[in-house]
């Protein structure tokens, strides 16, 4: 295997714009997260009915995938920097009117605008990012997503404690809202300068290989990582919906015992994430892709065949260590085909990897209807192993 040699420390600029990133990626992960504690107090408060509130959440993922795409024409006319900054401070503008909603259809629209805001600077995020690894000459993307997925249980905690403590849910995400505008002014001086594409080098046009219309190669490439992103997000998205309800419905357990699927699952993603830069420059991104995958397939498998409490919290955790680099490696790939713009490589697979958050949750519970959840998880075993064979769509290129 051939590898670039590691510069032993990393230029200044790229130091201060990785910190810059990282904070963009915390403010995300901690934006909604303190919103999500509060919905049992928002559905009260309007008088909703759960189908209402469903309604209501659903608006977010639903305006994610209508805009989502916009993410690239506004990276390719502004920059993935300002977009980020841009688009993350529409997500704390938007924080406190949450709080302020009245009707129902303050809250949908106050969401799908948050579920907008949010695709853009997911996509912009990431792509700025990948030009910070390109001046690491080492993979970092994973760490990014690790202090996202850190930030996201610190914002739910908070989230927990304020509405547990009875403070004025206003005060609580206006509060949040104007320390993380503060932090993202200041980070926003931090963030790389120039052209977008600058740092690519692959190509003969001067301009990042973007000169010719992308080829039926190119095309199947995206669709490759795309599909990847699909069941990454599946796997990934399976815990939150499911893991509880597996355990109740088909086990038997307590509802606290209930819990720990999501818990482990989201520890060792965390854990993934954070030792994901290290595996992946010593052993490639195919590699650890095909190793997460195969990991991803084998730990829904351990929860399914033991059938045992236990055996079902370690099995998502195994599944949770495996899924950890497959999201993050997906999009730096993205970021790097061959004449296509980083920023449009990163909007369309992400986008892709959204649709398959909408429409892995659906496809599990009709299949569970029409047999029982315990069959219809072995999808998810299903895409750990699909992962395993389009790990290949993961090697660098240019």
């Amino acid at each position: 295997m051939t590898r670039i040699p590691i510069p032993a420390t990393a230029p200044p600029e790229a130091r201060r714009a990785r910190l810059a990133v990282s904070s963009l990626f915390f403010i995300n992960g901690f934006t909604y997260t303190n919103v999500v504690p509060w919905l049992p107090v928002i559905k009260d408060r309007l008088g909703l009915g759960n189908a209402e509130l469903g309604l209501a959440i659903a608006a977010m993922p639903t305006g994610a995938i209508l805009t989502g795409m916009l993410a690239g024409p506004l990276i390719h006319r502004f920059g993935s920097g300002r977009t980020a900054v841009g688009s993350s401070l529409l997500s704390l503008g938007a924080l406190p009117v949450v709080a302020l909603a009245q009707e129902w259809w303050m809250l949908a629209t106050t969401l799908f605008f948050l579920g907008c805001a949010d695709a853009w600077t997911d996509s912009a995020q990431n792509a700025h990012g990948l030009r910070v690894q390109l001046r690491y000459r080492r993979s970092i993307i994973n760490t990014f997503h690790a202090v996202w997925s850190l930030a996201a249980v610190g914002g739910g905690l908070l989230g927990a404690a304020m509405a547990g403590s009875g403070t004025p849910i206003l005060l609580h995400l206006g509060g949040v809202s104007v320390v993380l505008l503060a932090v993202n002014v200041v980070v926003s001086r931090m963030l790389l300068p120039g052209p977008e594409d600058s740092e690519r080098s692959e190509g003969t046009d001067g301009n990042g290989g973007r000169g010719a219309r992308p080829g039926v190669r190119t095309l199947v490439l995206l669709a490759a990582l795309g599909l990847l992103l699909m069941f990454a997000s599946g796997i990934e998205d399976s815990a939150a919906s499911w893991g509880a309800v597996y355990l109740t419905s088909e086990l038997s357990a307590s509802l606290f015992v209930a819990a720990l699927p999501f818990v482990a699952c989201q520890a060792m993603m965390t854990i993934g994430r954070l030792l994901g830069d290290r595996v992946t420059d010593r052993f490639g991104a195919v590699a650890v892709g095909r190793a997460g995958g195969l990991l991803a397939a084998g730990g829904m498998g351990l929860a399914l065949v033991l059938s045992h409490p236990v055996a079902a919290v370690v099995g998502f955790g195994i599944m949770g260590l495996g899924v950890a680099t497959l999201f993050p490696l997906t999009l730096a790939a993205a970021g790097n085909v061959p004449g296509v713009r980083a920023g449009d490589g990163v909007t369309i697979v992400g986008w892709l990897g959204r649709a398959g958050f909408l429409a892995f949750p659906p496809a599990v519970g009709v299949l569970a209807d029409a047999t029982s959840l315990g069959q219809a998880l072995w999808l998810i075993s299903a895409a750990g192993a699909a992962a395993f064979l389009l790990a290949g769509a993961l090697r660098p290129r240019g």
